[in-house]
């Protein structure tokens, strides 16, 4: 059997609550399991490292996607052989939708202590690890705007209020390298790259992205105004929105991004102080995370 680890963010809730969890770990006969507490994720990385220590041979992650990105980076920076099982515990929760991991504890516990796990590719923006997505601009302005108290309290209504109040954001000239040639030139709002199709609110934002085929996928929006997103925004909702005019998308293993102003980026729906350069790359098939045996 393999040795347990739970890390786990007290500042989120699934099910019952964490005394459940431990009443379910219990029946499934891993009393001896190693625990790891954090309140809040930035904190993560010391636990992970702890546990690894203890000889843990898959984690288990109780929390959101951003302190699932911190679990996984500093995997990748220690470069450690562990499979993770994801609880999903957050806001967005998109790795675990990504990966049809069900948000009810007692499902995402049977997967995460008996599932298969699936090899799936890690980006890497200037030296950090991400797994959903990454990018400069409004995405991340919405991000930094959905503060701590408010996802608490709002939950995914937190980045609708946010976003309604960055709409008007004109972004900044950017050039957009892809695999040693230049992709885009010019004026963006908002520069992504995902590792999954689906982005916050479910919209499919990279209709053909896989977190297995080694690839990044990489989304230009030059939306200038409301009406400019709104005009995204329906084209995501009613079809593929790479057909928008204000919408490019393409694919590639190495992005490098150069903007005019410093803007901030996020990770994982974690924000990040504002940047010029980024430089992003893939390490394809990097971590084993637990799915569902039929997936």
């Amino acid at each position: 059997m393999r040795r347990i680890g739970v890390l786990v963010h007290e500042g989120k809730k699934l099910g019952k609550g964490l005394g459940e969890l431990r009443d379910l770990m219990i029946a499934a006969g891993h009393d001896d399991a190693s625990w790891g507490y954090v309140k809040r994720s930035k904190r993560a990385p010391e636990r992970v490292r702890e546990l690894l220590d203890d000889g843990v041979e898959r984690l288990l992650v109780w929390g959101g996607d951003g302190t699932v990105r911190r679990c996984i980076d500093t995997i990748v920076a220690d470069d450690a052989k562990v499979e993770v099982g994801i609880l999903p515990a957050g806001t967005a929760n998109l790795l675990a939708h990504s990966l049809e991991i069900p948000i009810d504890l007692e499902q995402s516990l049977d997967i995460a202590l008996h599932g298969t796990p699936k090899d799936i590719d890690v980006g890497i923006m200037n030296g950090e690890a991400f797994v959903v997505m990454a990018g400069t601009g409004f995405d991340a302005l919405m991000i930094r705007d959905a503060e701590d108290q408010s996802k608490d309290r709002f939950g995914r209504l937190s980045y609708i209020r946010s976003g309604a109040r960055n709409l008007d954001t004109t972004g900044t000239k950017v050039e957009v390298g892809v695999d040693g040639e230049r992709w885009f030139s010019g004026r963006a709002a908002c520069v992504l790259v995902g590792n999954t199709g689906k982005i916050l609110g479910g919209v499919k934002a990279f209709p053909d992205a896989r977190f297995d085929d080694g690839r990044l996928d990489i989304g230009v929006v030059t939306a200038k105004n409301k009406r400019d997103w709104l005009r995204v925004g329906v084209r995501a909702v009613t079809g593929r929105i790479d057909g928008s005019p204000l919408v490019d998308i393409t694919q590639g293993a190495h992005v490098t991004m150069k903007l005019e102003h410093k803007m901030p980026w996020q990770l994982d729906g974690g924000d990040r102080p504002p940047a010029k350069k980024f430089d992003v790359s893939i390490l394809p098939n990097r971590i084993p995370i637990c799915v569902a045996a039929a997936s």
